[in-house]
């Protein structure tokens, strides 16, 4: 309570000092317009987190407190000061281009309040945020006397059709002023803090991902979107993939490109569910929260806090849920197939020829007349020989290892192996194996 009614005293003390020379320059509006000014003040700074600014940002931002179409660059608290900008250019080049967030507050339509909110998102992404600044003018004073203020939601296009007065009267040519002779070809008049939003958002050296508005600021934001779609619907379908918009206190209708939309609105918050589109469901629904989102009160929107909530949601989604979801490379899978045993193969290999009948054997002519096999060495590595009984005296050849060459053992000739003292026996089989014809070479490959 203390550092809101600190920067609060403080502001209005800068404001008076520099209402003399204010009073220089369009006297008459000036006059008429300052008590309401400072009453906003005072609003902004209770629905809003003015706290969070420094006592140097409060005094240098007291002397533009109702310029609307303002626009501010805020850094995250414990960086740089944050910077006025007086027109779209001059945001440019002090540098615009590397900003890529915007908040656009509303209720008192003040500087100080666009500043606070805009630190509040500042904290939540970690980087500079653009203001822009709704202001309070001669139309915004008939319009809440006809009960625009509390029914902006539907009563809030009484405030663009009104706002000629200011441009007739004068006031500070701000923001996109200099683009307002093209309010004669659009199909409805629109307020100069839209316009420089859409300004600001149909540039293409600039590339906003995030928008953040509260109250009034919820319809400046979708006002400006609509023009773009009307105006230049392709710069529209190019911004929307990328872009989140996070709404708070107020539900509103978003042009349908626009797909990626967050409405949060307090529980206790009548104000904001009374502006809201009832056909539009809220998205968050804070417990125990009102329309305010100053920390220094019960029942604030954290606005902080609710943003980091909701990037770090939409960046758990865009991850997979768990390691095991992701598929296994087809490499890996084959690096971890099991590997038999070189006795295994062995056993294999052997097994058909030790199942073949002996005198099948005796009877190649072939087998008779040359002792060592034709087949070529990369197919002799892999030959199995022949078994041959243990009652003729012959040992049968052991396996050949892959690495080196086979040396295959000499053939005795035929009469030797089948003398008449020896019977001819076939070799023993094995129980559900099939006798087979001779074995033939296999290759390399089953190793």
């Amino acid at each position: 309570m203390f550092e809101t009614a600190f920067a609060l005293s403080l502001t209005q003390f800068a404001r008076t000092l520099s209402f003399p020379e204010r009073l220089q320059h369009r006297p008459a509006r000036n006059a008429a317009l300052e008590p309401w000014r400072l009453r906003n003040t005072g609003l902004d700074a209770l629905f809003y987190d003015v706290r969070a600014l420094t006592a140097e940002e409060t005094f240098y931002v007291s002397d533009a407190l109702a310029s609307e179409g303002l626009i501010m660059i805020v850094p995250p608290s414990g960086g740089p000061m944050l910077t006025l900008c007086d027109s779209v250019d001059e945001y440019k080049l002090r540098g615009g281009r590397d900003v890529h967030a915007m908040a656009v507050a509303g209720v008192g339509g003040s500087a100080i309040g666009a500043a606070a909110f805009a630190r509040n998102v500042a904290d939540a992404i970690g980087a500079p945020v653009a203001a822009v600044v709704s202001g309070y003018g001669l139309g915004d004073i008939i319009n809440e006397t006809m009960g625009g203020s509390f029914f902006f939601g539907w009563l809030g296009h009484m405030r663009n059709d009104l706002e000629v007065i200011d441009d007739v009267v004068g006031r500070p040519r701000l923001g996109a002023y200099e683009d307002r002779h093209k309010l004669a070809l659009k199909p409805h008049p629109s307020c100069l803090d839209t316009d420089t939003v859409e300004t600001l958002l149909a540039d293409p050296d600039f590339s906003f991902t995030l928008l953040a508005g509260h109250s009034r600021g919820n319809r400046v934001l979708s006002e400006a979107l609509y023009s773009i779609k009307e105006e230049a619907p392709k710069r529209i379908r190019a911004l929307a993939p990328d872009l989140k918009i996070v709404t708070f206190g107020g539900r509103i209708t978003m042009p349908p490109d626009c797909r990626d939309v967050v409405d949060v609105i307090g529980e206790l918050d009548w104000f904001g569910e009374m502006n809201s589109r009832p056909q539009i469901e809220s998205d968050i629904r804070v417990p125990l929260a009102g329309h305010s989102t100053n920390t220094d009160f019960a029942a604030s929107l954290q606005v902080t806090r609710i943003i980091k909530e909701i990037l770090a949601r939409g960046a758990t989604a865009a991850e997979p849920s768990s390691p095991a979801a992701v598929p296994a490379p087809v490499e890996a899978v084959v690096t971890t197939l099991p590997v038999p045993a070189p006795t295994d193969v062995s056993e294999e290999l052997t097994e058909p020829a030790a199942a073949a009948p002996l005198p099948e054997v005796a009877s190649t002519p072939e087998l008779a007349a040359s002792p060592e096999p034709e087949a070529p060495v990369a197919e002799a590595e892999a030959t199995i020989p022949e078994v041959v009984p243990e009652e003729a005296g012959v040992l049968a050849a052991a396996p050949v290892a892959t690495s080196a060459p086979v040396e295959t053992a000499e053939v005795p000739p035929p009469s030797e192996i089948l003398a008449p003292s020896a019977p001819i026996r076939p070799a023993p089989k094995k129980s559900g194996i099939a006798p087979r014809g001779p074995s033939r070479p296999k290759g390399s490959g089953r190793r």
